[in-house]
């Protein structure tokens, strides 16, 4: 019996990152965010280098390999683009019978799950929360705080991403500071 006492991944707890062999870091900016976010004008005219969200990802196995897990950390910056929270992209999973967990560590938020219907379901995030997407649900993460939001997630490593759908269908409402109040608003499609 042998004991590996090298430590291959670490989540430094001070930066809230992932470290090690097989971590992808990457970061999503204002001008890669082109229809995100309702007010496409009010977007485009901001500072297109700033860091609306940071993901670092680990994948200790190659990606699609059945029964496998990955797991990853967000953080979303505090700001808006006109009076619309940042936010990540949104996704389902290629692998609609995949399911993820996202669990909040900093800051507060929202949690936006939307089923092939349209119908959605938001969860408040806040450090300690615990969020379980199901099958055949799109996903997107609203920071709705004063502050860094910070949450981390666990999924499939064959569930795949299909940013496209979102990007063509958009989620079926958004969320607003309205008066300093995160505002839940329903969006026709």
């Amino acid at each position: 019996m042998s004991i590996d006492n090298a430590i291959k991944y670490k989540f430094n707890t001070g930066d809230n990152v992932l470290y090690g062999t097989n971590v992808i870091c990457t970061s999503k900016k204002i001008g890669d965010l082109k229809q995100v976010f309702q007010n496409e004008e009010a977007r485009s005219t901001m500072e297109q280098e700033s860091i609306v969200y940071s993901v670092s990802l680990l994948q200790p196995i190659e990606a699609g390999t059945v029964g496998g897990l990955f797991i990853g950390t967000t953080i979303i910056e505090q700001g808006q683009v006109d009076q619309e929270y940042y936010m990540t992209k949104g996704h389902i999973h290629k692998n609609t019978s995949s399911s993820e967990f996202y669990w909040g560590t900093k800051g507060t938020g929202m949690v936006l799950m939307m089923k092939t219907d349209r119908t959605y379901h938001i969860e408040l995030m806040s450090p300690g929360s615990i969020h379980f997407i199901p099958p055949e649900t799109a996903h997107r993460v609203i920071n709705t705080g004063n502050e860094k939001l910070i949450f981390n997630a666990c999924w499939p490593a064959d569930a795949g991403y299909d940013y496209e759908t979102i990007y063509n269908e958009g989620f079926s409402c958004r969320i607003f500071n309205q008066h300093g109040i995160p505002t839940i608003i329903d969006i026709e499609k």
